[in-house]
């Protein structure tokens, strides 16, 4: 199934297994990929950032801004694809791994449908993803939340130390 018009996606990336960086880059040549109706990546830049209490490695994140006229659940079937390609194994929750892909934002939709849900639950708590999404859209205004991404970065406790910027 198809969105009716193209949308503007953000999507979520991280990695914490193996070569972070190549995993990365092979989601994006991969969205690059997908069916024609999918085009105009632009990739924010890639920020290490420490592992969560729960884990044992650094992840490395980024997030890539996508046009796409596939529907949210052939968009997420798709990104699953992807991550399985990259060697991702769903065994347990949390656990780290070769490669994440979350959508973000889909357009300025908001949608509850079992497992999909946009804008991602967490999206306003999670540094490692404002941070990458604010390079690419400090302006954009979050549906549901109604604030720019810049000012969610900002309320999210700690500061940006942590973070280091390993490629453009």
């Amino acid at each position: 199934m198809r969105a009716r018009e193209p949308v503007i996606a953000y999507l979520g990336l991280g990695s914490s297994l193996g070569d972070r960086a190549a995993h990365l880059r092979f989601a994006l040549t991969r969205l690059e990929e997908l069916p024609r109706q999918t085009s105009g990546d632009r990739p924010a830049s890639m920020k290490a950032s420490p592992p969560a209490a729960w884990r044992k490695n650094p992840f490395l994140n980024s997030v890539v801004e996508i046009e796409t006229a596939l529907a949210p659940a052939d968009l997420l079937r798709e990104i699953h694809q992807i991550e399985k390609d990259a060697g991702r194994v769903r065994a347990v929750h949390g656990e780290d791994r070769t490669l994440d892909i979350d959508i973000l934002l889909y357009g300025d939709r908001v949608i509850r449908d079992g497992g999909l849900q946009i804008p991602h639950p967490r999206l306003h708590e999670r540094r490692f993803v404002l941070a990458p999404l604010a390079d690419l859209a400090p302006d954009l205004v979050i549906p549901g939340l109604l604030r720019p991404v810049a000012e969610l970065l900002r309320r999210v406790p700690g500061d940006a130390s942590p973070f280091q910027t390993t490629l453009p």
